[in-house]
């Protein structure tokens, strides 16, 4: 058996969910959940570093508007930080201005999604980025 197959077996990794609305995270943890990834959530925009550095997630779903500090500045040093730099980030905001989708593009997000989004979009998303997850963990990457 290889590594990719060994890796695939294994569930396709841990998201964490940076998210300070609980019924939004209860959704998307619910949602997740049933899709096979390990989900867990924190709520804190000031914090939010020390988690992922913590828990060492495969993917990252990041609400811009948080407690404590913006999405887009733990985006920025995500992707500053070489150990985080290549940590899949879905952004998620209520926001739906062209300004905050291209912040976050030039930030270096891989996608961005608009509250209220369906539950087909966001699986959608995902599993767009899931290949991403996949082949960082076949070769030892972080996530």
């Amino acid at each position: 058996m290889t590594l990719v197959q060994k890796t695939l077996e294994a569930g396709p990794g841990t998201i964490l969910i940076i998210e300070d609305e609980s019924n939004i995270l209860e959704a998307l943890t619910f949602i997740l959940s049933r899709a096979g990834w390990d989900v867990r959530g924190h709520g804190k925009g000031d914090t939010a570093l020390a988690e992922v550095a913590r828990l060492k997630p495969d993917l990252m779903v990041l609400d811009v508007m948080l407690p404590g500090r913006s999405g887009f500045d733990i985006l920025r040093d995500l992707r500053a930080d070489p150990a985080m730099r290549t940590l899949p980030v879905v952004m998620l905001t209520a926001k739906g201005q062209t300004h905050d989708r291209e912040q976050a593009e030039a930030l270096g997000a891989d996608a961005f999604l608009t509250k209220p989004f369906s539950n087909d979009e966001l699986l959608r998303v995902i599993n767009d980025i899931s290949p991403v997850v996949m082949a960082r963990r076949a070769v030892g990457g972080p996530g």
